[in-house]
């Protein structure tokens, strides 16, 4: 077997990786049966994933719409200002940001794309009009609304 620790797994590894990534509260028990291991070893395996890193953490995943946040919108946002210390300033504001589920820097037509969750269209306003369009050097923004999420983290 090729050892985590340098950057490679194997074929086992990733169908562990696979089975927490969709199951993540699965017994080691259970992936070891699955796997075709004994208990010991994938734990074992389980252990040296997470020290190398290949494994982030654990975490439940919640219902949106049940927490009032089953609104999403993505947003195009364009800085006024593109050096390094303006990026780093916007970064640090949108990770203060609850509302602001996912943020990525892209290289395209705009320089960020928002994920945004929130109650409704009205909940969202407000979002944008006091609190992204605050954020540090934002110049313009373009809002796209989501109908449906066909997949998604959460197994859609």
């Amino acid at each position: 077997m090729k050892s985590a620790d340098s950057g490679l797994i194997d074929a086992a590894d990733r169908r562990i990786l696979d089975l927490l990534a969709r199951e993540g509260r699965l017994p080691v028990t259970e992936i070891a049966r699955r796997v075709g291991l004994s208990k010991t070893p994938c734990q074992v395996r389980i252990r040296r994933l997470e020290a190398a890193g290949y494994i982030l953490g654990y975490r439940a995943v919640l219902d949106p719409a049940k927490l009032g946040r089953s609104h999403v919108t993505f947003v195009e946002v364009k800085l006024s200002d593109t050096r390094e210390a303006a990026l780093r300033a916007f970064n640090a504001a949108v990770r203060k940001v609850p509302s602001i589920e996912e943020c990525h820097m892209i290289a395209g037509a705009f320089d960020y794309l928002l994920k945004v969750r929130s109650a409704d269209i009205d909940a969202y306003r407000r979002v944008l009009g006091e609190v992204i369009s605050a954020l540090p050097h934002v110049a313009s923004t373009s809002t796209h609304v989501s109908m449906e999420a066909v997949k998604d983290r959460t197994g859609g």
